[in-house]
């Protein structure tokens, strides 16, 4: 925001601000005269009645008497009350509110007497003659000219009030600047033209007050001891602005005194000076000794900034100064007492005085720091910068001094400063230090420019000052840049017109070079038949620099050979040719680098016409040819037509590949999924399962298969516009085909049995079998033998699918018809012949009837726990059951007997009823049946046996009781 913009602002704001101030007063002192601090007390009686009657009245007078002693008790009460009170402040407008509340207080009053009542009450005394007559009027008279006195006041000072208000609110010093002169000449108008503030004893009082205002209003934001740790420039702005404040009092007073003097109106203003003016100026010199001190701490650290540091080679040196330059200002951020009271002069005079004693120190060790710096000069052209500084910048006087007699130090240092740029150059005339990009010859001469610019700028900038190279010193100075300036323009005549010799004898050779070079990274044979041929673009480097050094030189100011001229002139021309060739010539190895090497034979043809088109770019076309960028039309168009022919043979590559990338992916050995967890297909299903989802498949596989003939037909119309399947020129573009057949089928096959093989070795059961009991044995259901015959015919006919790939005719890519074999039998010729003899293949196909067979070993290892049960059926029960029936034993040996059996029938249904085995799940649970039903059966016979034995001995027992009775 501009500055004016923003103190406009400033001002409205005040402005507004005061007189909302001022309109919340006025509502105040209307309240309070309208309700009145004082009341008068009515008369207990009525006054209705006339004067005379009332006065004729002895009680009534009385009575009023006694009322009218009570107002003149409260109004003399009052003025002396209003007597006695002072202003409550020491600024101006306590004194303007002071005479406000009195105009307020002694107005209700006044107007109070005003009153009717009042009024007829003060008849009635006055006819009825009463004695207090004559205490009444001076007691109203006083009251009226004390009124008079402070609405008067109040009137005339008012005028002053938004002064006033300045000076004690004011947003900034600019303000209070602003306001004192016009404060003044109202302060003279109310001197002039009031009947009170026209005498010493008024305006005196007044105008202390204002000097009291202003001199805390600096007091506030002046402070010492705070003042130096804010920005530099803003603390020498609020100081001096302080300082001009002050002496702006004293000087608006001194003006208007003239000017009423001048004028002869009203009395001179003759006032106490001591009592004005002795704070302001004691803070006003302690103002201007803040201002000094700031200044001095802006000249030092002008002198000690990095202009210094660069010359002297010692900051540390100069930081170390600096920080005494900022302990200058410590003893003021810690004094003990107020530097802006006049009783405190003494110590403040010390302080000073310490302070001046230390700039003389500071100074003497800058001199020092100069006088030993210049010695050891880093740079004559920054210390001859850094004194033309000291000129211009506000700085010590003597310091200033100082550093204007280093001149001979600056001559002394650029001579050496000559001598390194000489030695430089001397050093590295044969191989001088290059810019990035600059050729030899024109980079050597801008190499010897820049250092003869480093000497010359400097003695250049020496000619800024008058007779600094007039002295013995500057002549020696001159003399010895004439002789290495000499030096370095001859290095540079001798550099240009070597160039210039060779340019005009290689240029003409160079223009001559063919457009492009040809190479292989085949046999030289090959090469020379174009064939694999790799190009690059035959732009000499030497043409490229000697454009370059044309460009460069003609730039620095030489005249260039006219041929070279108009070889860097066509520059442009070539670069758009390199571009477009090296492009086209990208293409190409791009294109190229696509194609196999079955598909570099199927192209061979095309690419030798597109080398063709090439050929006339390195056999006959050179750099002063004309049809240059037709040639580059031509290959452009060629390369097109050449990758529109390649674009075609790969998505017909493509799609053959993403047939036998179907292919490819087929699972042969998908088994059936289990209904449940416990619920596994039997091993006769598993693998029928698989046989009937591989025929599906292979059967999808033959469909893929059978289309990639005719791809390759489509291919042969392309390449050589012919379809016979047949075509000589294919003959390899076949065999390659062929032979990835062959590895996609073998792939397949090896992958297919690799993954079957881990999913026998698995721990996931695939399929489950029964096992059952055959008297005497514990078999298998079914049996091992059958399921190793299923595994093995399951292999064999993973790795027999082959056979329906059917193989093509030599040189062709139609398939072989049958051939007779022996015995007239019609053999077809296909990949299983060869698949089938794979190692790799063959051990897969080994290995897995083998481990299957090692799994159902461990089953039936497994299965020898279960002949701890074959007593059960082993044995002969009846003929056993017989004999131990003959041997009549007790029934604790039957009860013995059916324990044995009855335990062992529990004992067969605690056994788990699975048995898993890598992808083999063994059924338990019918071999438990029939062992548990065996070991119920021989229960049963014991028991039966048991109730016969124990029939006969009941009936035994009956007849012997019989015969008993019969003898008894």
């Amino acid at each position: 925001m501009p500055g004016e913009v923003y103190h406009s602002i400033q001002l409205i704001r005040d402005e507004f601000l005061m007189n909302m101030q001022k309109f919340a007063d006025s509502i105040q002192r209307t309240i309070q005269q309208l309700e009145g601090e004082i009341k008068l007390e009515m008369p207990s009686i009525s006054v209705e009645r006339e004067v005379s009657d009332l006065a004729a009245d002895p009680e009534a007078v009385e009575v009023l008497e006694q009322c009218v002693i009570n107002w003149l008790n409260q109004i003399s009460a009052a003025v002396e009350d209003q007597l006695r009170k002072t202003p409550q402040a020491n600024g101006p407008l306590a004194e303007i509110e002071f005479w406000r509340e009195r105009n307020a207080t002694l107005s209700a009053l006044h107007e109070q007497t005003k009153l009717p009542v009042v009024r007829k009450v003060l008849e009635v005394i006055k006819e009825s003659d009463s004695m207090l007559v004559a205490n009444l009027q001076p007691v109203l008279t006083e009251l009226f000219k004390l009124h008079m006195e402070a609405s008067d006041n109040v009137r005339f000072l008012s005028t002053v009030e938004r002064h006033f208000k300045n000076i004690t609110h004011g947003s900034s010093f600019h303000v209070v600047l602003e306001t004192i002169p016009s404060m003044m000449r109202a302060l003279k108008m109310v001197w002039i033209i009031s009947r009170h503030y026209n005498k010493d004893e008024r305006m005196v009082p007044l105008m202390e007050r204002i000097a009291w205002e202003i001199a805390e209003r600096v007091c506030k934001v002046v402070n010492p001891r705070t003042l130096f740790k804010e920005n530099r420039a803003s603390a020498q702005h609020k100081t001096s602005e302080a300082r001009n404040t002050l002496h702006m009092w004293k000087k608006a007073y001194f003006d208007t005194r003239a000017k009423i003097e001048a004028s002869g109106r009203g009395a001179r203003w003759e006032f106490d000076r001591k009592r004005l003016f002795e704070r302001t100026d004691y803070m006003a010199s302690i103002c201007q000794d803040l201002c000094d001190i700031l200044q001095v701490m802006e000249e030092f650290y002008n002198i000690f900034g990095p202009e210094l540091k660069a010359v002297t080679g010692d900051p540390k040196r100069i930081d170390d100064v600096l920080c005494r330059v900022d302990s200058l200002v410590t003893p003021m951020e810690n004094l003990a007492f107020d530097p802006f009271s006049i009783k405190s002069s003494q110590y403040w005079k010390y302080v000073m005085d310490d302070f001046k004693i230390e700039v003389l120190v500071i100074e003497k060790e800058a001199k020092k720091i100069i006088d030993e710096s210049f010695k050891t000069l880093r740079s004559a052209e920054a210390a001859f910068d850094m004194l033309l500084k000291f000129k211009h910048i506000r700085s010590r006087e003597a310091i200033n001094r100082q550093m204007m007699m280093k001149f001979h130090d600056i001559l002394a240092q650029y001579c050496k400063e000559i001598d390194i740029i000489n030695k430089l150059f001397v050093q590295n005339l044969d191989n001088p230090t290059l810019y990035k990009n600059h050729p030899p010859v024109a980079g050597a001469i801008y190499w010897e420019r820049s250092l003869f610019f480093r000497i010359k700028h400097t003695i250049l900038r020496f000619q800024e000052v008058e007779g600094i190279l007039d002295s013995d010193r500057g002549r020696e100075v001159k003399q010895k840049y004439l002789e290495v300036a000499r030096a370095m323009k001859d290095y540079e005549d001798r550099k240009y017109e070597q160039w210039r010799e060779a340019t005009e004898l290689i240029l003409p050779t160079l223009m001559k070079k063919s457009l492009l070079t040809k190479t292989s990274p085949i046999a030289d044979e090959v090469a020379k038949s174009d064939k694999g041929a790799v190009f690059a673009i035959n732009f000499p480097p030497a043409l490229k620099e000697i454009i370059i050094e044309t460009k460069y030189l003609e730039q620095l100011g030489f005249s260039v050979p006219e041929l070279a001229r108009n070889v860097a002139l066509q520059e442009d021309k070539f670069l758009r040719y390199t571009e477009g060739m090296q492009r086209m010539l990208d293409h190409y190895h791009v294109l190229i680098g696509t194609l196999n090497e079955a598909e570099s034979l199927l192209l061979d043809d095309h690419s030798q016409e597109l080398i063709r088109v090439f050929r006339s770019g390195y056999k006959r076309l050179n750099w002063n040819s004309l049809g240059i960028a037709d040639y580059i039309t031509r290959c452009k168009q060629a390369i097109g037509k050449f990758e529109s022919l390649v674009h075609q043979i790969h998505k017909n590559a493509d799609d053959i590949s993403n047939r036998l990338t179907l292919i490819e992916s087929i699972n042969l050995f998908k088994y059936p999924a289990p209904k449940s967890e416990e619920d596994l297909p039997g091993v006769k299903e598993f693998f029928e399962h698989i046989e009937r989802e591989r025929a599906k498949d292979v059967g999808h596989m033959v469909r893929w298969y059978l289309t990639i003939g005719p791809l390759l037909t489509k291919v042969e119309g392309l390449v050589i516009h012919t379809n016979t399947g047949k075509a000589p020129k294919l003959a390899s573009y076949y065999e390659y085909w062929e032979r990835k057949i062959y590895e996609v089928l073998t792939k397949l096959i090896l992958k297919n049995l690799r993954s079957f093989n881990s999913l026998i070795l698995g721990n996931v059961p695939l399929f489950q079998m029964d096992t059952i009991l055959t008297a005497p044995e514990i078999i298998f259901h079914p049996n091992a033998s059958e399921i190793n015959k299923m595994c093995v015919h399951c292999v064999r006919s993973c790795v027999e699918i082959t056979k329906h790939f059917v193989r093509w005719m030599n040189g062709s890519c139609i398939e072989c018809p049958p051939q007779k074999g022996e015995e007239e039998e019609l053999v077809i010729i296909s990949f299983y012949n060869d698949i089938s003899l794979n190692p790799q293949i063959t051990e897969q196909a080994v290995m897995i009837p083998q481990n299957v067979h090692r799994i159902l070993i461990s089953l039936m290892k497994y299965l020898q726990k279960w002949k701890r049960y074959r007593p059960l059926w082993k044995l002969d029960k009846a003929i056993v059951l017989e004999k131990f029936a003959a041997k009549r034993p007790p029934c604790v040996a039957y009860e013995e007997k059916v324990q044995f059996y009855s335990k062992m029938a529990q004992d067969v249904l605690r056994r788990p009823l699975t048995r898993d085995e890598h992808c083999i799940r063994l059924q338990l649970g019918p071999l438990a049946n029939t062992v548990q039903e065996n070991a119920k059966s021989w229960v049963t016979s014991l028991g039966k046996l048991l109730n016969e034995s124990a029939k006969e001995e009941l009936y035994n027992l009956h007849e012997e009781m019989e015969v008993a009775d019969r003898w008894v």
